[in-house]
């Protein structure tokens, strides 16, 4: 392994010093919305706290393991398997690929997440949210992170990913989440230049808009230009007048935290995506 990456790989970096990492980010980026709100704080902000916050300790914990599992196949399988070790790549070129192959892993992910009926089920419970901050971030059931992590192994065994390059992308894509899904007020000119190239601030707040035809675009983790290259594209100016959630699930009981998890388990009426513009519309 190239010097820069080995380096990198030998800090060893466990899951408990990401988990604090994330969580002072966390607490950063919720003073700044109080600093400068896109939106006022109203009673959904209070009362997805507590659901918010148990299932992002409950995906710290599912995503350690998947994380770990992952981690440790890249590194059984390192210098011999996938794409990477069949050709010669200066450090930094290495880990820009392995990051844009990854985020577009999680791009097709995230379509197959609405396309397919049963893993939207799944993908409500990050929907449903019908007040969207950075408590919204890591709200997702345990069997959708089962479902990103299988396309995210996928994409990075036949890759080739190095194990500290995945690790890097990992780290990157949950600050960007903590970011994209911030309630937070920005001039419309930087929101409209960042998007050029990247997915927050206000761009992935279309994609939690209850209009359907909004839902469905802006799937993009870290980068913009795959929404633009596969034409699901929303311009993020349209992203600071959204009404968050899904219709059928401000109900008190379905959103708290047992609520939330047992949606995927529940007929909800909503199993097809593709009928869901018609029942935003009702």
């Amino acid at each position: 392994m190239m010097l820069p990456l080995a380096s990198l790989a030998e800090l060893r970096v466990g899951p408990i010093p990401t988990v604090v990492v994330i969580l002072v980010t966390m607490a950063l980026v919720a003073w700044i919305e109080t600093a400068i709100p896109l939106y006022a704080r109203g009673r959904w902000n209070r009362a997805h706290l507590g659901p918010n916050l148990a299932l992002t300790f409950l995906g710290f914990m599912t995503n350690a393991l998947f994380n770990g599992a992952i981690l440790m196949a890249l590194g059984w399988l390192d210098e011999g398997f996938g794409f990477m070790h069949l050709v010669a790549l200066r450090p930094a070129i290495s880990l820009a690929v392995t990051v844009l192959m990854l985020d577009f892993g999680f791009y097709v992910a995230h379509v197959a997440l609405h396309k397919i009926p049963c893993f939207w089920r799944f993908h409500q419970v990050h929907h449903s949210d019908p007040a969207v901050d950075v408590t919204t971030t890591i709200r997702q059931h345990p069997g959708e992170s089962v479902i990103r992590y299988a396309f995210l192994a996928a994409f990075a065994f036949v890759l080739g990913a190095r194990p500290a390059a995945f690790g890097v992308y990992l780290l990157c894509s949950a600050l960007n989440g903590l970011l994209e899904h911030a309630n937070v007020r920005v001039p419309r000119w930087l929101d409209s230049l960042l998007s050029l190239i990247t997915t927050w601030p206000n761009m992935h707040k279309v994609h939690h808009s209850r209009v359907a035809t909004e839902t469905d675009t802006n799937y993009g983790n870290l980068f913009s230009f795959w929404d633009r290259i596969f034409l699901t594209f929303t311009p993020a100016r349209n992203g600071t007048n959204i009404i968050y959630g899904l219709d059928g699930f401000d109900d008190s009981a379905k959103q708290s935290t047992a609520g939330l998890l047992a949606i995927p388990f529940c007929h909800s009426g909503r199993e097809n995506p593709a009928a869901r513009q018609g029942l935003a519309s009702m």
